[in-house]
């Protein structure tokens, strides 16, 4: 079985509302054994005209462990604090 990736970049327009996310967010990943690879951070473009604005990167054991996070609970429950504080783009990348 291979890994998985969560990978995210998030447009944060209200950063107060968006701790509160990040608060559930974390009790999600915690919970569903996912391992922080990055959140956050310096980001430099080497190539291209890429603009990212805050990048996470989420380890999970499967593609499908990463889908039970996002569809989880617990998660949803994130999402919901998120609403109106940050334009997500998430997507899964199957790892090796």
């Amino acid at each position: 079985m291979s890994s998985a990736y969560i990978f995210a970049n998030v447009t944060v327009t209200n950063p107060q509302q968006y701790d509160e996310y990040k608060k559930w967010s974390t009790a999600a990943i915690q919970m569903h054994g996912a391992e922080i690879c990055v959140r956050g951070g310096a980001v430099e473009v080497l190539e291209g005209d890429w603009k990212p604005d805050r990048v996470v990167l989420l380890k999970f054991p499967s593609v499908e462990a990463a889908k039970a996070f996002d569809a989880s609970p617990e998660y949803t429950k994130a999402r919901e604090a998120r609403a109106g504080a940050a334009i997500m783009r998430m997507v899964v990348i199957e790892g090796v």
